[in-house]
């Protein structure tokens, strides 16, 4: 075996996008895309010479041979596919805000939690933010911090707009959860403006001790660490101290693999999964090797 077989429930914006990374994986095979409708994403990857059914879960657990699924539903499919899938040994890479099993962001914890059956990855706001978050508390310590997510609007689809509130909830528990702040709020703006703007993400936090050398230092590792698998992340706005509040901005331009430039909301989960997979797939091709 030298590419893990995976799978991919949900053959919309992101399971597509998801596809398209996948393709050009050098540990991951793109095995199936899955569904309960036929629609357009399901007969673009006909087309492509992916494997695609409308059976929707039950096609991923019918295959012995997919190891990682990638979860790009919502968050109420994601509760009944969660039991199922780890029933059948398969491991969940879950792009919803289910948060069944523990937060993971690449660049932050996913050493402590890569050998859990189910992986939630936030929301976009959360893996754009909460390493913000991260670098800070740990040079300055985070009172709290307050996040506010701008999308474009066009980049917001159904999963999107019926997650509303799960994206907040499941954004503002990771901010203390994996970025360890004491308390935590996010907020989810949709921005209309033509032609559509780049997603940015403002990042609020009090701090315990303002040292701005430290702080700026910090912030500007992490946003290498993440530039490593969502090389359009960018610090907008450096770190501001004033007393002890932290205020800076970062900006996300997409990878253009099927989404527009502008949803960078998309790509950065996308991005973030599939780094997430790759490693997993890694330890899992040594495993095979050292068998």
């Amino acid at each position: 075996m030298d590419r893990v077989k995976v799978a991919v429930i949900g053959p919309g914006n992101i399971g597509s996008d998801l596809m398209y990374k996948i393709l050009r994986s050098n540990d991951l095979e793109m095995g199936l895309l899955t569904g309960i409708v036929e629609s357009e994403g399901i007969k673009r990857a006909r087309n492509m010479g992916v494997k695609t059914s409308i059976d929707g879960v039950q096609a991923v657990l019918a295959d012995e041979e997919i190891k990682i699924v990638f979860d790009a539903t919502g968050a109420k499919p994601h509760l009944q596919h969660a039991p199922l899938l780890k029933e059948a040994g398969k491991i969940a890479i879950d792009l919803t805000p289910a948060a069944v099993g523990p937060y993971v962001i690449p660049c932050v914890n996913l050493d402590q939690v890569q050998d859990e059956p189910n992986l939630n990855m936030v929301t976009c706001g959360g893996q754009a933010t909460v390493p913000i978050v991260y670098a800070i508390n740990r040079v300055a310590g985070a009172r709290y911090a307050e996040i506010v997510a701008c999308i474009a609007s066009k980049s917001a689809g159904p999963g999107t707009r019926q997650n509303i509130d799960e994206f907040t909830q499941t954004t503002a528990k990771a901010l203390t959860a994996a970025g360890g702040a004491k308390k935590g709020k996010a907020i989810i703006v949709l921005n209309p403006a033509e032609p559509p703007l780049m997603m940015t993400d403002t990042v609020y936090v009090d701090v315990e001790n303002p040292d701005e050398q430290a702080i700026r230092a910090s912030v500007e590792a992490m946003v290498k660490e993440v530039q490593k698998y969502v090389p359009g992340y960018h610090l907008r706005v450096p770190p501001i101290i004033e007393d002890h509040k932290v205020t800076t901005i970062v900006e996300i331009e997409g990878a253009g693999d099927f989404l527009p430039r502008y949803s960078g909301n998309l790509d950065i989960i996308t991005s973030a999964a599939v780094a997430v997979a790759e490693k997993l797939a890694a330890k899992m091709l040594r495993r095979e090797v050292v068998a």
